[in-house]
């Protein structure tokens, strides 16, 4: 089959490479859609991601496709099942898995990071980690349920309660995705905090009831015009040290400050306790997707979530490079490769 492989910092291209038969317990995906992510962009350049990923390995962790052939033991699953995979499996087994922090295990394998991922014609998973699509929902949008995951439990952190006033910082896929699920939430105010003047208005089709571009507004004045006196959630979807400083400082008195966008490792940010202590600001931070997975698929397939709207281009996999090395292109929207 072919498949696009990490081989190291800025070094991933397609190769052939063979097609691994399902074990007992497995089940072996021809992958329909593949989405981009974050992840992937920090492995490529060097930096760790959600887990440490060591080359050569294929990437892609958001993806979805056709069931071709199970392992003997699998009675649950045929050939023929559409489905989508949470690439996060848990060992069940070490401390954290034998606590309720799944999450945290410490032998988790992340199928797309430590393991062979989507970006291929063919991945073989364990049955455990498979759930079925129905027809009503395209594979693009199946390829989605990963990240929203994620952001669901972010959103589960967060503490949103009916009424309450949010502002998500970064209108990209993940601000996009927590827009609609703090609206679902019970949110009565959303705020959007966003430069780029297309994805602001891709927030208020979404459920924005505010946009601000940082660039050339003032945020305290527009809030101030706007009647705004107190920001219960805020929520970072971008991953930089001033965009999580903003986060803390809009959070109002009693808040809570999501702090949800991947940064580079090395990412410091500075903190005033004095202020925390007299604001009571949570700062709370988000990892991966425990027990979240089935809500995501559900929320995809009775439409209560846009994610179309989302995805702006799919590529083949030969074209994969393109996503990787162009910033400007992969900066436009979420990718979604088809293999």
């Amino acid at each position: 089959m072919k498949a696009a492989i990490f081989y190291g910092t800025k070094n991933i291209r397609v190769d052939e490479v063979q097609v691994r038969e399902p074990d007992r317990d497995e089940v072996r995906i021809r992958v329909m859609a593949c989405g981009v992510c974050g992840t992937d962009l920090h492995i490529y350049s060097g930096a760790e991601g959600a887990a440490k990923c060591t080359p050569p390995t294929i990437l892609g962790h958001e993806f979805s496709g056709v069931i071709e052939e199970v392992g003997y033991g699998v009675t649950d699953f045929h050939p023929g099942d559409r489905v989508c995979i949470d690439p996060n499996d848990m060992c069940g087994a070490c401390y954290y898995c034998r606590t309720g922090s799944a999450h945290f295990c410490e032998d988790m394998i992340g199928i797309g990071t430590t393991t062979d991922g989507g970006f291929a014609e063919y991945c073989t998973v364990n049955q455990k980690q498979v759930y079925k699509m129905g027809e009503e929902m395209s594979f693009e949008e199946g390829a989605m349920a990963e990240p929203i995951s994620c952001c669901l439990h972010g959103i589960d952190l967060s503490g949103i309660k009916a009424g309450d006033t949010v502002m998500v910082i970064g209108g990209g896929t993940i601000g996009q995705i927590m827009l609609q699920l703090a609206r679902i939430s019970g949110a009565s105010t959303l705020i959007l905090v966003e430069p780029v003047k297309e994805k602001r208005e891709l927030g208020l089709k979404l459920g924005a009831d505010i946009t601000i571009d940082p660039l050339t507004e003032n945020i305290p004045d527009i809030l101030k015009k706007q009647f705004i006196q107190h920001i219960n959630v805020t929520i970072e979807c971008v991953g930089l040290s001033s965009t999580m400083a903003d986060a803390v400082q809009y959070a109002g008195k009693g808040g809570t400050a999501m702090l949800f966008g991947l940064t580079d490792p090395a990412c410091q940010i500075p903190l005033a306790p004095f202020d925390l202590f007299k604001r009571e600001v949570s700062i709370k931070a988000s990892f991966i997707n425990p027990y979240t997975y089935q809500r995501a698929v559900s929320l995809l397939s009775s439409k209560k979530i846009n994610v179309r709207d989302l995805i702006t281009d799919t590529l083949p996999l030969s074209d994969i490079q393109r996503v990787f090395t162009d910033d400007t292109y992969r900066r436009s929207g979420k990718i979604i490769i088809k293999p």
